[in-house]
């Protein structure tokens, strides 16, 4: 794989697009090439298809108000359709190489928070009424104006954060880490393995993964990291063959009875726009609202951010191109989540592999949409993949994230400290929103101690108001009395 584009490393010159698909995307003027683009929109796909498993699990073992569950094939369905749609639009509209599927922790608020309150149709109205307000926030410029009004080593801190966010999900989802069942007992929240050592066929094939993927990327091989993904899947295919493994978790990678299944549109369209104010109080729509909108608006702006700044694309200034039709897909996106009844959509983190593969326009989006469009066919077929065997992608991609950390002024405490907070509480508290959330008010305090007030960009300021609400909402709630 050729070494990821930095920030300071971009072409001097534009060369001329050798097609028209070539100018629309401007492939050669970033700097990349067809190959790379497919080996990269690949490489997002496997990344993150675990979505396709993940998200029924977690919506599908929610029961609402009146004890009706979703069902399982109608979700999987679902949520391959709004990957495929929003990421191929994305890719498009936006052209950055960023997917954009169901939003894990925006699927759990959906699924143990809201739905218990009301009917799923109306919980769905919701996340739709929270895409549309995005969207608004998107064309009057507010949404855009906040992520250009952040200190670029702020940014960059929180593309540092996101890449030991995803090496702890890569390790986690892996089980090469794992949650002390009874944590209360002991000052250890998290151990080796999942009882202090590494036991177990799984645990084996994530570890050759990372030492396959790592080998690859430090040889420069083209293609590191989907060869990675393959080899690993191969190998664990043939394991599981062999020992009949039951302890792979969401994924087992055995050959399906059926490669084609027809696809179940029975959840599409079925919301209620405003369903919930009939089901509880006005208050606590409101509130609820303005919990998916906060963790969706800066879970985006993180992913973004990170996504641009390690695909080089990022401008003097530090900023995005093409950010306000980015941010209005995205918006649009979670509302076609809703509507589609898969939970809010969003940008995914993942996309970092396809990045590390090589990935720099829209272009891999097509092939990454293309897939999930595919999956809706052939999920028995494409959901093989382990967590084992696509989570060293996540480790080695965290790495490159980590090397934006150069760019930060140490020595300067008022930027690095709540750099320091940005990266710190993302993976120690399993939340990209939290540790941007850290950061901007610790970077407001300071200023203000040092006296520097007037430095602070007014959106600064109110998004920290913004922020400091998040973080006592549970008070707030106790004080209005919302239950």
């Amino acid at each position: 794989m050729s070494e990821p584009q930095k920030v300071t490393d971009r072409p001097s010159a534009a060369p001329p697009g050798v097609n028209s698909v070539d100018r629309f995307f401007k492939i050669s003027e970033r700097g990349s090439t067809f190959a790379r683009e497919i080996r990269g929109g690949f490489a997002t796909f496997f990344t993150m298809a675990y979505i396709l498993v993940l998200n029924p699990i977690i919506l599908g073992s929610a029961k609402d108000k009146f004890g009706h569950q979703l069902d399982a094939v109608q979700l999987t369905t679902a949520t391959a359709l709004v990957a495929a749609v929003m990421t191929i639009i994305m890719g498009v509209g936006g052209n950055l190489p960023l997917a954009l599927a169901a939003g894990l922790g925006l699927n759990a608020v959906v699924a143990f928070q809201i739905a218990p309150l009301m009917a799923w149709d109306d919980a769905m109205g919701l996340v739709v009424l929270e895409g549309l307000l995005i969207c608004v926030l998107v064309l009057t410029g507010l949404r855009e104006a906040v992520m250009h009004a952040i200190p670029q080593p702020l940014k960059q801190a929180i593309s540092v954060g996101i890449g030991l966010f995803i090496a702890f999900i890569g390790f986690v989802d892996a089980g090469f880490v794992s949650r002390i069942p009874d944590a209360a007992n002991t000052t250890v929240p998290v151990q080796l393995g999942g009882t202090g050592t590494l036991t177990g066929w799984p645990i084996l094939v994530f570890c050759l993964g990372v030492l396959l993927t790592i080998a690859l990327l430090a040889r420069k091989v083209k293609g590191a990291i989907l060869i990675s993904i393959v080899t690993m899947t191969a190998v664990a295919m043939i394991i599981n063959s062999i020992a009949d493994i039951k302890a792979w978790g969401l994924t087992t990678p055995a050959w399906p009875d059926k490669v084609v299944d027809t696809p179940d549109f029975g959840l599409i369209g079925d919301f209620s726009l405003f369903g919930a104010f009939g089901e509880t109080t006005a208050i606590t729509v409101v509130l609820l609202i303005f919990t998916l909108i906060l963790s969706d608006f800066f879970d985006t702006m993180g992913t973004v951010v990170g996504i641009s700044a390690e695909a080089g694309l990022l401008d003097e200034q530090g900023k995005v191109p093409n950010l306000g039709r980015v941010l209005l897909i995205d918006g649009a996106a979670a509302a076609a989540g809703g509507a589609a009844s898969s939970s809010s959509a969003t940008s995914y983190i993942e996309s970092a592999a396809g990045v590390g593969e090589g990935a720099r326009t829209g272009f891999s989006n097509l092939i990454t949409g293309g897939m999930f469009a595919l999956a809706l066919f052939l999920t028995p077929l494409l959901t093989i993949v382990p967590l084992q065997a696509a989570a060293p992608a996540l480790v080695a991609v965290g790495f490159l994230m980590m090397t934006q950390v150069k760019h930060i002024d140490w020595d300067k405490y008022e930027i690095a400290i709540p750099a320091f907070l940005t990266i710190a509480v993302m993976p120690f508290t399993y939340s990209i929103t939290n540790g941007i959330g850290a950061g901007f008010l610790a970077y407001v305090v300071i200023k203000v101690v040092l006296g520097k007030a007037k430095e602070i960009h007014w959106l600064l300021w109110g998004t920290s108001v913004l922020f400091l609400v998040y973080f006592a909402i549970n008070p707030i709630e106790q004080i209005l009395g919302v239950k």
